[in-house]
């Protein structure tokens, strides 16, 4: 059995978990100037007050993980990414903090609201960046990193940033249409337009741009025949593209919401087709990055009770607080 090649799969579903839960109240961070009072506001923190520190906990298997069974793609990726990394790190903190201080004061509650926005912007816009660095290749020498401390600080890098602002916006607001109030909810649906537009733009210029400058990238985009099997993938960001503003157009609030992860699913899966089998990107694969196949298998069998827990945590609190908010009830 290739243990690594789970792994690989575990660490990749991990992150891909994390994106699509912690993107949307990111993403509602991001969204905050958007509301029209700070009532407004305090009910869009309370939308998402009951889940966000459990969204984070896939964050940290994420990294955990990475640590524990990729060791030397561990060893290379940090040095690589610690300036965006702590970037990220604090932004989360910041937002964690504002979280509880916000509810806490009057006086001082508009420094909180945009400590939140702060946070939220900061932490979205690294993830893409970090996205965005492992895209354009991380220089190894050997069995370490090879390149200089601004090496991820690239055209390129800073434009996945604003893309993934761009598509947590979007998840953002189509949480919203489904959590706030009738007649607070309705407009969100054109603010999630507007966003999918953003988005749907930015997916245009990456997908072009990471062929041209990359030549492995490109060979398996457009040489035949496996470039067949490849074109599955824009062809299902199409579709959802198209459902996802159909659900909008229609103000079916959920359907938008699925439809935004779906478009999430297809991005990973055109990332993973495009790196695969490498997860320092282009440089080391994960079979070579591997612990030995006895750690592997250990960890494996922890992994195998720990994450149904995690799952079920999960599940249970979005069932707890399922519903549309009320003017009059909150988290706080």
């Amino acid at each position: 059995m290739d243990y690594a090649l789970i792994w690989y799969g575990l660490i990749g579903f991990a992150v891909l978990i994390y994106v699509v839960l912690d993107g949307f109240d990111l993403g509602i961070g991001i969204l905050f100037p958007k509301a029209s009072n700070e009532a407004e506001r305090d009910l869009m923190m309370n939308s998402i007050a009951p889940v966000w520190d459990g969204n984070e906990t896939w964050l940290v298997l994420g990294g955990g993980g990475l640590f524990a069974v990729f060791p030397l793609a561990y060893s290379i990726v940090m040095p690589a990414l610690y300036a965006p990394l702590i970037i990220m790190l604090l932004g989360l903190v910041l937002r964690g903090v504002s979280f509880e201080y916000r509810f806490r004061t009057k006086r001082g509650k508009f420094v909180w609201s945009i400590a939140f926005f702060a946070g939220s912007i900061a932490a979205a816009a690294t993830q893409g960046i970090m996205l965005g660095a492992m895209l354009q290749g991380i220089e190894v020498d050997g069995r370490s990193y090879a390149g200089g401390w601004f090496d991820w600080f690239t055209p390129f890098t800073l434009f996945c940033g604003f893309a993934t602002i761009c598509a947590y916006a979007l998840l953002g607001a189509c949480w919203l249409v489904i959590k706030l109030p009738q007649e607070l909810a309705d407009r969100y649906y054109d603010v999630a337009k507007h966003w999918g537009v953003a988005l749907v733009l930015c997916i245009v210029v990456v997908s072009a741009w990471l062929p041209l400058t990359h030549e492995i990238v490109s060979e398996r985009w457009f040489n035949l025949p496996n470039s067949m099997l490849y074109f599955m993938v824009p062809i299902l960001a199409v579709v959802c593209i198209w459902q996802l503003f159909k659900s909008l157009n229609n103000h079916q609030a959920v359907r938008a919401y699925l439809f935004g992860i779906g478009l999430f699913i297809v991005s990973a899966l055109g990332f993973s087709v495009s790196t695969f089998p490498y997860i320092v990107p282009f440089s080391v694969t994960y079979a070579d990055a591997a612990a030995p196949d006895s750690s592997l298998k250990f960890l494996l069998t922890g992994t195998v009770f720990l994450l149904p827990m995690v799952i079920a945590y999960s599940g249970y609190a979005y069932w707890v607080f399922r519903g549309k908010l009320k003017h009059d009830e909150g988290y706080h």
